[in-house]
């Protein structure tokens, strides 16, 4: 029997999530007499223990078998660092396939540096899309699926994003949401985070709140307004703010914060899941983040205006509240008031997405 190389691309912390069920399914598969083999390549860009390492011991990922640290810097320095030692790689130990999950530098990076040196690229996650080119997220996304070979899409709607881009259907592979088969799998792994007694967390007692975006956190003015907002909204309940690396810096020049907000480290996967499930809402800018309480059925308000993930809000508990703190108000008070939706759970986010892509990966690869 061939065995064929495929390398595995995780760079940021949602990367991990990710790669997570399609590792599963390829030790599964091999396990069974499966062809396909995998390298993992870490690239490196994160590189704070608290985003990366921690996920990698929770969720079961094995230690990379390359990682490529290409450290911090602007994002032509990253890019640059990553596509440079994977092409290094590559020329040393070509594989069969690069495969990319998400939409972060390493997603991007990667995909460029493979298919130059003509090896074909599959992207989890394709096809999603805000409108928004601002996004550092967004321009990663356009340039991957633009040289992709392999699309494997979340929704339909993603397939049909790519459909109108020219893409040829034969080459859409709708399978689901690896980032919901880690939710699911780990349900009954979640724990409290050390300061759950401490703060007085109770569930359906509290919120809370990831903010990281440059239209919300980078100027002091606008961020302040924002937290007085949420301060004023919940109504006396906790608050808790796992700081963003980027959300830190802003936080040392605001004047003042309401009290009950109380900032804590980025927490790892299972504590962070923890307190999405048992709070009263979410409140946030992350994308991820929408999915995760679309299927724990908790609301969420994304202080952005537009989503990559229009089903979070057309079909489960997400809404799109905008930039603006005043949109806030209202929305609190509608949560208080009982008249959340309740939402519902997209196709295929059942559990078996990394199934359906190891699948399709045995019929596309040649031998």
């Amino acid at each position: 029997m061939t065995e064929l190389l495929i390398d595995i691309i995780a760079g940021a912390r949602p990367n991990f999530m990710k790669i997570a069920p399609i590792i599963k399914a390829l030790e599964a598969r091999r396990a069974e007499g499966g062809r396909l083999r995998y390298r993992l390549v870490h690239t490196g860009q994160h590189y704070d223990a608290r985003m990366s390492g921690d996920f990698f011991s929770q969720l079961g990922i094995p230690e990379p078998d390359v990682n490529l640290e290409s450290g911090s810097g602007t994002q032509a320095e990253q890019t640059a660092a990553i596509m440079t030692r994977y092409e290094r790689l590559l020329l040393d130990q070509p594989s069969r396939l690069c495969l990319v999950v998400g939409d972060v530098t390493s997603t991007m990076a990667c995909a460029i540096a493979a298919k130059k040196l003509t090896i074909p690229v599959a992207h989890v996650e394709a096809g999603i899309r805000s409108g928004d080119i601002t996004m550092p997220e967004e321009i990663n996304r356009l340039v991957t699926d633009s040289i992709t070979d392999w699309f494997f899409t979340t929704t339909t709607v993603a397939g049909d994003n790519l459909r109108r881009s020219g893409v040829e259907p034969q080459r859409i592979v709708f399978v689901g949401n690896t980032m919901i088969d880690t939710l699911l799998a780990n349900l009954d792994r979640l724990r409290p985070p050390s300061f759950w007694d401490e703060l007085g967390l109770k569930p359906g007692g509290y919120f809370v709140v990831t903010l990281h975006r440059p239209s919300n956190v980078d100027s002091t003015a606008s961020f302040a307004r924002l937290l007085g907002a949420i301060g004023a909204g919940t109504h006396g309940l906790p608050v808790v703010f796992p700081v963003h690396p980027r959300t830190a810096k802003t936080l040392r020049e605001l004047p003042g914060v309401p009290e009950t907000i109380r900032f804590v480290d980025p927490q790892p996967y299972l504590e962070f899941n923890h307190l999405v499930r048992h709070a009263k809402a979410v409140v946030t800018d992350s994308g991820g983040i929408t999915e995760e309480t679309t299927v724990l059925g908790v609301p969420c308000m994304t202080l952005r205006n537009s989503t990559e993930r229009p089903e979070t809000v057309t079909v489960g508990t997400n809404e799109l509240i905008g930039t603006d703190p005043d949109a806030l108000g209202p929305a609190f008070a509608r949560l208080f008031a009982g008249q959340w939706k309740k939402g519902a759970i997209p196709e295929k986010w059942d559990g078996r997405t990394g199934e359906r892509i190891v699948a399709a990966l045995e019929e596309l690869l040649p031998v």
